[in-house]
């Protein structure tokens, strides 16, 4: 459980005060779905002003031993080691995302096509990423993952030929996706751009030994394109160019098709799950605050994998329906939804937002009228007592 694995660590880090105002912090994410500081400080359970709770927050989130390298890369490493083999292929995806001031890179490790933070930092300027940031990001994920086979996959941001070859030179995969203007060139062939090849849905090619860039000192890679059928009504807008050291077009295409893994983590950042995009925190704060998203969100994702391997997940969402290809909920959506305030290590008195209730917390808010109801159904107790059964073995799993 990783709850218990990072208190057991965490401890060699923080004092017992601040180990509790982050495991309050953490549950408040996942009580509130919310991460700014007002709204954390007015739910805060200490028995203090709420302008005190502000800046205990505040204060807190300024903590040099809050570091990214120091405290997430041991249990992500951990949690990675738990669902992956020692030399296994690990497929490692880069992106960023903005919002007003605020121009985050992040680097995540793809994982039943969802991503799982791994180190991030934020950018001093609006707009794309260059090769220097991209590396800052990258090369402590290649260290900490030495272990591992990796294959870097990027979009069209992170389309240079510089980036491919620093990769390729510290014998890594990459398959990195490029612009249509991009020109390339085949052994004895001038050089073109993508858009002069003939393509149209359904079709897939393999250039291999191609060279992208008329400059000199770099090497030759290969190319896969793609542009995918229409299926069930919807059509990609355009082909994939995906520039790769990768052997053979299936692999290429495969590894590059799980980076939208990437897209649904930072939607469970946002709208989809803590409203990061809410946030008026200061760049150091809000490092920390994506620190505290990655605990919560992990701890959201192992609770719901738990919670599915039990079959209990149909007390908390719809079970999928016939015919449908998509989940209808992801584990971390299960595992948000389906956590009790009453968490171990969590004061059973601290009460949350009612917009932060799920359908444990409400039980207990409303226990006698539910009591009622049961003793007067006699017909349906025993699905009463099934019900009550699963959400004691959901709540012990916490």
């Amino acid at each position: 459980m990783l709850a218990s694995f990072y208190q057991t660590f965490l401890e060699k880090y923080l004092n017992k005060a601040q180990l509790i105002t982050l495991k309050m912090l953490v549950w408040l994410l996942q009580t509130q779905k919310q991460v700014r500081i007002e709204r954390l400080a007015a739910t805060l359970p200490l028995p203090i002003q709420q302008n005190s709770r502000r800046r205990h927050i505040q204060r807190f989130l300024t903590l040099n031993a809050l570091s990214v390298v120091l405290l997430w890369f041991p249990i992500i490493e951990a949690i990675i080691n738990q669902h992956f083999k020692v030399e296994s292929q690990l497929i490692i995806a880069m992106d960023r995302t903005q919002w007003r001031e605020n121009n985050v890179l992040m680097v995540s490790v793809i994982y039943q096509k969802r991503a799982c933070p791994i180190y991030w930092c934020l950018l001093e300027k609006d707009g794309s990423s260059n090769l220097e940031e991209q590396q800052k990001v990258l090369r402590p994920v290649i260290r900490l993952l030495k272990k591992y086979k990796l294959a870097i996959i990027g979009d069209r941001e992170f389309h240079s030929i510089e980036l491919g070859s620093w990769l390729h030179k510290q014998n890594i995969g990459f398959v990195l996706r490029q612009k249509k203007d991009t020109t390339f060139r085949e052994k004895w062939q001038k050089f073109q751009p993508l858009s002069n090849i003939e393509i149209y849905p359904g079709v897939r090619q393999f250039y291999t030994n191609v060279k992208v860039t008329q400059r000199r000192g770099f090497g030759r890679f290969n190319l896969a394109v793609y542009w995918k059928r229409k299926y069930r009504g919807k059509q990609e807008k355009s082909a994939w160019y995906l520039l790769t050291n990768l052997p053979d077009l299936n692999t290429a295409l495969n590894i590059y098709a799980q980076r939208f893994g990437i897209e649904a983590m930072f939607k469970d950042c946002k709208t989809g799950g803590y409203n990061l995009e809410s946030s008026q925190a200061s760049p150091d704060r809000l490092v920390r605050l994506i620190f505290l998203i990655a605990l919560a969100m992990t701890s959201a994702w192992l609770h719901g994998q738990r919670t599915k391997f039990q079959k209990l997940d149909s007390y908390i969402c719809r079970q999928e329906e016939k015919n449908r290809t998509e989940k209808r909920h992801s584990n971390f959506w299960i595992g948000l939804y389906g956590e009790s305030a009453l968490r171990e290590g969590f004061p059973p008195q601290a009460t949350a937002n009612p917009k932060g209730f799920n359908w444990i917390e409400a039980l207990h808010g409303c226990q006698a009228w539910v009591e009622e109801m049961v003793g007067s159904i006699r017909n349906k107790q025993a699905y009463y007592q099934r019900g009550l059964r699963a959400m004691k073995l959901i709540q012990q799993s916490l």
